[in-house]
C-alpha cells in the first residue's frame, strides 16, 4: 500500500520522503527507518527536519512481524506474541513521539495510522476454510491498540492544530488462493477485495487541508465487509 500512496501524493504535488527499512542506500528523498528500534526513529526525524525544516504530514505504514508470523493461535509462543507488539505497536507509539513533538512545535501537522477492520471487528475464520491462512491473534490486538492510541493522541494533541487519524482497510487482493478470495468476495456488500488504489486516496484525504475539521477518526475502507 506505501508505493500507492506515494505515487499518489507525489501526483498531488507533495514532497514525499520514503522512510523504510529495505531502503540501504539514503538518496534524494529515500531514508531508511527501522520503526523496532528508537534511534532508527530519532534519526529519520532528525534527518528530514535538517534536510526540509518541518514535518507536515506522516504516515504510520510499516508492517514489522516475525518470521513466525501467521501461525495459528495454539501454536504462537508468548515470545513471538509479545515480540510482534513491541515491533508494530510499540514502533506505531514511538514514531508518533518523535514526529507529533515536531508537529507541536509548529502548532500544525496531520498524522495518520494504519489500522484494519481486524481491529475494529472480530475475523470471520471461515473465509480461511480449506487454507492455510489465518489471521494472527496479535494482529487483531495490535491494530485494535492502535485504533485506541489514534483516538489519544487527537485529544491530547488537538489544541495545538495537530490531527490524527487512523485507516482501516478491509482484505487487499495479494494473490490470496482462489477459494479464500471467493468467500472473502461473497461476503462483501461489494463483490470484491480490495486494491491497492482504494486506500491512497484516503491517505491523501486525511493528510490535506480538505479534512481540516476530522481527527480521532477512523476512517474504514473495507466495500462494506464490516457492516454484515
Amino acid at each position: 500500500m506505501g508505493s500507492g500512496m506515494v505515487s499518489l501524493l507525489r501526483r498531488q504535488g507533495a514532497t514525499v520522503i520514503v522512510a523504510d527499512i529495505c531502503i540501504l542506500e539514503e538518496k534524494g528523498d529515500e531514508i531508511r527507518l527501522d520503526i523496532t528500534h528508537e534511534e532508527s526513529v530519532r534519526k529519520g526525524v532528525d534527518h528530514i527536519l535538517a534536510t526540509h525544516g518541518r514535518i507536515d504530514g506522516w504516515v504510520n505504514n510499516a508492517y514489522p512481524r516475525t518470521a513466525d508470523w501467521g501461525k495459528k493461535l495454539e501454536e504462537v509462543s508468548f515470545n513471538s506474541w509479545k515480540t510482534n507488539v513491541d515491533m508494530h505497536l510499540n514502533g506505531y507509539f514511538i514514531c508518533c513521539q518523535y514526529v507529533l513533538k515536531q508537529m507541536k512545535a509548529q502548532r500544525c501537522g496531520s498524522l495518520v495510522n494504519m489500522s484494519s477492520i481486524y481491529g475494529v471487528v472480530a475475523p470471520d475464520f471461515k473465509i480461511y476454510d480449506d487454507t492455510d491462512m489465518t489471521t494472527p491473534a496479535a494482529y487483531s490486538a495490535i491494530k485494535g491498540g492502535i485504533l485506541s492510541l489514534t483516538r489519544y493522541l487527537a485529544s491530547y494533541y488537538g489544541p495545538f492544530g495537530i490531527r490524527v487519524n487512523s485507516i482501516s482497510p478491509g482484505g487487499i487482493y495479494d494473490g490470496q488462493t482462489d477459494s479464500f478470495v471467493k468467500k472473502y468476495e461473497e461476503k462483501t456488500p461489494l463483490g470484491r477485495m480490495g486494491r491497492i488504489d482504494d486506500i491512497a486516496p484516503a491517505v491523501v484525504y486525511l493528510l490535506s487541508d480538505e479534512s481540516a475539521y476530522v481527527t480521532g477518526h477512523n476512517l474504514v475502507i473495507d466495500g462494506g465487509w464490516s457492516t454484515v
